[in-house]
């Protein structure tokens, strides 16, 4: 993350629509408010000290008051942002978040962010069951945590430049310099999963990019590293609940929209 001097102090968490072209970035930037971050189109990526959190179409992401954190575009972003009140905190979390979108849910926020410093009672009414539905919203773990520890934080850089990479634990902890043992610890005292699990959210996370910028099933399998496309189908499925085929399809039906 940046230093405290470059991060970019914006005391109200802005309510509106924005359009963000494939790999724009916003810098460093903190709340006083909370905010939910929701991308109609495309992927968007939420970065803070924590780690990184991937939001496809069916995701929101969750940012507490105070979170200092940053956003990249990937496919052509339609941005969707929520500001909240510190006090309004319909999730009752106080850390990051992926929270489920259910149809419902997105077209309350694609509606509820058209204008800017609505004051209607229209305007309030939808904000009201807006609020509402997050309560009743899932929050899922769909975050890649940013490992401490320098030994992991090597490790998980190799997989970061290729996750392709399909090195067990051992033979990864015999280049950084870590026995299987020192390293399996490690993810679990630093990062609170295992190694598999991690490796399998990193994955995801990549292909969800790629999904975005239109790369074929196929080649996201490979570079991705599993063994066929079929077994990313089916990763894939048990993630978000339906094929990358699926999601490609409805992230291309809300462009029409």
């Amino acid at each position: 993350m940046a230093q405290a001097t470059d991060v970019r102090h914006t005391p109200v968490a802005p309510t509106r629509t924005q359009r963000l072209a494939s790999g724009a970035k916003v810098g460093a930037h903190r709340h006083d408010d909370h905010q939910i971050v929701y991308a109609g189109r495309g992927v968007l990526s939420v970065t803070t000290g924590a780690g990184t959190w991937v939001a496809p179409a069916n995701r929101a992401v969750w940012v507490p008051a105070g979170t200092v954190h940053h956003h990249q575009a990937h496919g052509d972003l339609e941005l969707h942002l929520v500001g909240l009140p510190a006090w309004e905190n319909p999730l009752g979390l106080d850390a990051p978040a992926v929270v489920a979108v259910s149809p419902l849910l997105r077209e309350l926020i694609i509606s509820y962010t058209r204008t800017e410093n609505d004051d209607s009672q229209e305007h309030r009414r939808l904000r009201a069951v807006l609020l509402d539905q997050l309560r009743t919203s899932d929050h899922q773990p769909v975050h890649l945590p940013t490992p401490h520890d320098p030994l992991l934080r090597a490790l998980c850089d190799l997989l970061r430049s290729d996750p392709s990479d399909n090195r067990t634990l051992a033979e990864l902890g015999r280049e950084v310099g870590a026995s299987r043992r020192t390293l399996s610890r490690l993810f679990s005292d630093d990062l609170g999963m295992t190694f598999p699990q991690w490796r399998t959210q990193l994955r995801l996370h990549r292909a969800l990019v790629l999904l975005a910028e239109d790369t074929p099933v196929t080649r996201i399998a490979h570079q991705c590293g599993w063994s066929s496309a079929g077994a990313f189908i089916d990763v894939f499925r048990r993630a978000f609940g339906h094929t990358p085929g699926t999601y490609r399809q409805r992230s291309e039906r809300s462009v029409s929209l």
